[in-house]
């Protein structure tokens, strides 16, 4: 959420595609900018924009916390300098739990 195409054009996606199909549910997963990880200065204010439309557009929204993800590879899986793909690999691990109920039946 920190960055301005993922704040920006993602909830302008989200928008446009909750506009098309009304019906369906909608689940967003966010990862939440932290200060110990980027210094970039206007992380902060983008999440902040952006978390409104996705409150409004969806109807679950999930917020990974980045600094979160660092602590779990560096203590939990010993990865000392741990990559965006090492985190991306998380990300996708949580996605794939929740919604396992969604895509498999039973």
């Amino acid at each position: 959420l920190g960055g301005g195409t993922g704040a920006g054009m993602g909830t302008l996606l989200i928008s446009k595609i909750r506009e098309e199909f009304p019906d369906r549910m909608m689940a967003t997963f966010s990862v939440v900018p932290s200060p110990k990880v980027s210094d970039t200065v206007v992380e902060p204010y983008n999440a902040t924009l952006s978390v409104h439309q996705l409150v409004e557009n969806s109807d679950e929204t999930f917020c990974i916390d980045n600094e979160a993800l660092y602590d779990i590879c560096m203590r939990t899986l010993k990865l000392f300098n741990p990559s965006y793909g090492d985190l991306n690999h998380l990300v996708s691990a949580v996605m794939s739990g929740v919604t396992t109920c969604l895509r498999f039946p039973g």
